[in-house]
């Protein structure tokens, strides 16, 4: 039998415990049963042997226990999502020392395996590893890397070649300075604040810290890592491209340098359609920032107006990970961010007039993630049936919470949240499959198509531990459409172009064109859109950042489309 979801809503709330194989879930369109979500785990097999190194130490220096960086990018433009993974350094001088510490860059080979080319591609970094962001900043049909490091940050442009050149001194962004020290970066975003059709950067910086005094925090069993309130907050940097290869840090004079925080995730949407993209940055225990875009000019930080910056008591949240696009299918993107145990992880609708609402109670999330710590996550469609599903990757910040408390572990499960389409979210973790629920001290994440079937996989990180390429296996007839577009007037990426397909049912979907997501991660830059049960898509509206409307109409599904901005 099929039973809707109001039924099971209802059987919920009175607590009946009804067997899950008597509760088939419909689709959106009510045609087919709801698929199982479900996840395979194929880095050994494909290919994929890394492991994150730390550097644990004694002293427990606090980036030991942060870094996460996974970026996913079609390095050399042969149409298969390449894994590009940072790593850690020796503590505390933090240099790679060797092989162990370099990041690497695996090449998509397209037949399910993947080749380790880092060395010949000039990636392998230097310095302590955070973050990964992904952006063509010259134009030239090429994503480059912009590295996010404790001790210095890396610029390294694709030469079209299969080999990076580090261009981070001419290009003027090794990292800005706090007290002679380069600032602690974590992540990263490419983004044309002023829509003048080059990528400018944004870059979220953690706190004050100096290997030579790291404080002594005690725990239960001896030294623990410390609180982030043992260490300064830091501002954010904002680099304007100005064309030429060379960048201008404007954070000063638009205003993003005038708060502070301890910057962990950062993501961008135009949240309130006036055509300007706007910054969310999620803070590690000091409040969120919203940054608005004012014309493309200066930012005006509205996070506490716009209600995102405190949970719902007025207090700060040990915020990480963030994705901000659009969860209900309005058409205004919201934001979802990560925290640590006892948090949960808020869920901010956008309601439209520069105004969110915290729906993590409504939306069931509070329960399901209060005894969770999140870091990396992601708003994506994992069984395309047209409503954006919500992932995590899990673990504690403490590796020895276990001795600090009797209910928490270092080493957490992943988790996944299905969609129900009527404003709520049900926890499918547990029949996601035996390697998706393998605990792990996990970081980083981020999602793309790995192998163009149109079911988006997810490459996950893990302090001390191999990562993880989960391709997804969910068994599925639901269609779905990935759009790659390639800018004339804006960006070549088109990153901030905001796209609304029309199913030929009549449903509307909305999605954004970006690559930041997370913490510290950059995902596929294609823009994905599972369709349900609809074979052919009535209409695609894309408005690109130079303004430019594009209609596409009756165009079929479950295929790769390149879309060309008209000039």
């Amino acid at each position: 039998m099929i039973v809707d979801r109001s039924r099971r809503t209802f059987l919920r709330t009175l607590g009946l415990l009804v067997p899950r194989m008597l509760l088939p879930r419909c689709s959106l369109a009510g045609e087919a049963l709801a698929p199982t979500i479900r996840f395979e785990d194929m880095a050994h097999r494909a290919g994929v042997h890394f492991v994150l190194e730390n550097c644990p130490t004694p002293e427990k220096y606090q980036p030991e226990t942060m870094p996460a960086g996974v970026a996913l990018l079609d390095y050399d433009g042969d149409g298969w999502l390449d894994i590009f993974l940072v790593n850690g350094a020796e503590m505390p001088s933090l240099v790679k020392t060797g092989p162990k510490y370099y990041n690497r860059l695996y090449h998509n080979n397209g037949d399910g395996t993947f080749s380790d080319v880092s060395e010949r591609a000039g990636v392998t970094g230097a310095g302590y590893g955070m973050g990964a962001a992904v952006g063509d900043y010259d134009n030239d049909g090429r994503p480059d890397l912009f590295l996010a490091n404790v001790n210095g940050n890396q610029l390294l442009h694709n030469n079209g070649d299969g080999t990076f050149s580090d261009v981070t001194a001419k290009a003027g962004l090794s990292g800005a300075t706090y007290n002679g020290r380069k600032m602690w970066s974590i992540a990263a975003g490419w983004f044309d604040y002023n829509n003048d059709g080059l990528l400018d950067l944004f870059v979220a910086n953690y706190c004050q810290w100096d290997p030579r005094y790291e404080p002594v925090c005690i725990g239960l069993d001896g030294r623990g890592y410390c609180h982030p309130d043992s260490f300064g907050p830091l501002s954010n940097t904002l680099y304007r491209n100005n064309g030429d290869g060379t960048f201008t840090d404007v954070s000063a004079e638009t205003g993003i340098s005038s708060v502070l925080g301890r910057g962990m995730g950062v993501v961008f949407a135009d949240y309130d359609g006036d055509g300007y993209l706007d910054v969310f940055v999620a803070n590690d225990n000091s409040p969120n920032l919203l940054f608005h875009n004012v014309g493309g000019k200066r930012f005006e930080e509205v996070g506490l107006k716009a209600g995102v910056a405190y949970n719902d008591e007025g207090a700060v949240l040990g915020s990480m990970g963030a994705d901000f696009r659009d969860v209900n299918n309005d058409g205004l993107p919201d934001i979802w961010h990560t925290a640590i145990e006892n948090e949960t992880f808020p869920l901010y609708l956008n309601k439209g007039k520069g105004v969110f609402q915290n729906a993590s109670q409504q939306s069931g999330l509070a329960n399901i993630t209060r005894p969770m710590s999140g870091w990396s996550n992601g708003i994506v469609d994992l069984d395309n049936d047209g409503w954006k599903d919500l992932v995590v990757a899990r673990s504690n910040v403490l590796d020895n919470i276990s001795q600090i408390s009797a209910y928490f572990r270092y080493a957490e499960p992943n988790s996944v949240f299905r969609n129900l389409g009527n404003g709520r979210f049900e926890d499918v973790s547990a029949t996601a499959g035996a390697d998706f629920l393998r605990p792990a001290p996990y970081r980083g994440l981020a999602y793309g198509d790995l192998d163009n079937d149109g079911k988006m996989d997810l490459v996950v990180t893990a302090l001390g531990a191999p990562v993880r390429v989960f391709r997804n296996v969910t068994a599925t007839s639901n269609h779905w459409i990935l759009l790659k577009l390639v800018g004339s007037k804006s960006n070549r990426m088109g990153i901030g172009a905001r796209i609304r397909i029309t199913t030929d049912d009549g449903r509307k979907l909305y999605n954004e064109a970006t690559t930041s997501t997370g913490y510290a991660a950059s995902s596929d830059s294609r823009v994905h859109f599972g369709l349900g049960g609809s074979s052919v898509i009535k209409e695609i509206e894309i408005r690109w950042p130079s303004r430019t409307h594009q209609l596409l109409r009756n165009v079929a599904a479950d295929q790769v489309l390149e879309v060309t901005e008209p000039l």
